[in-house]
C-alpha cells in the first residue's frame, strides 16, 4: 500500500505541546507500519484493548468489529488478502494534532481481489494516543464504495 505524505496543520502551542508530539510519532510510527505491511509493530502500537469503530458490513471481510490489539493488527492482514496489493492507494491531505487526539483526513482507493472490482472514496481516521499507544482508532470511510465492489 502506498501512503502520501499529509499536510500538517495545527496550532503553533499545540506543536510543541509534550502530549501533541508524543501523539505524532505514534501516528507516523502506524503510518509507515501499515505503509509497510508490518503487523508486528501495527500490533505493538495499539493498547491491549482498543476503542475500535468502523461500520459493520456482512458484505465486506476486513470491515468488521474489533477490540484487541492483535485483532487491530489483523484488520491489515485481512485486507492485504482480500484486496490487490499493488492497487492500494491511501492518501493523507489533512493530519491534526491536539494532544492525545488525531485526525486524518484523505482518500483511499484499491480492487478487490476475487471480484477485480476497484473502490475510492475520502475517509476520515480518529486516533487517541495514551502512555503511546493507541487507544481509539474510529475510521469513517465510504463504505458504500467498498461494499459493492465486493459483490460479483
Amino acid at each position: 500500500m502506498s501512503v502520501e505524505p499529509a499536510a500538517t496543520i495545527e496550532a503553533p502551542a499545540a506543536a510543541t505541546h509534550p502530549a501533541a508530539q508524543a501523539t505524532r510519532a505514534v501516528v507516523q510510527a502506524f503510518l509507515a507500519a501499515r505503509a509497510a505491511g508490518d503487523t508486528d509493530r501495527i500490533a505493538a502500537l495499539f493498547a491491549d484493548e482498543v476503542d475500535w469503530l468502523l461500520a459493520e458490513n456482512p458484505t465486506v471481510p476486513w470491515i468488521r468489529p474489533r477490540s484487541t490489539a492483535a485483532e487491530c493488527a489483523a484488520q491489515l492482514t485481512e485486507l492485504m488478502e482480500h484486496t490487490v496489493p499493488e492497487d492500494a492507494r491511501a492518501s493523507v491531505d489533512t493530519f491534526l494534532v491536539d494532544g492525545t487526539d488525531a485526525v486524518l483526513m484523505g482518500h483511499v482507493s484499491g480492487t478487490v481481489r476475487a471480484t477485480g472490482k476497484a473502490f475510492e472514496g475520502p475517509f476520515a481516521l480518529r486516533l487517541t494516543v495514551e502512555d503511546g499507544r493507541i487507544t481509539r482508532h474510529h475510521l469513517y470511510e465510504n463504505s458504500l464504495s467498498i461494499a459493492a465492489a465486493c459483490v460479483p
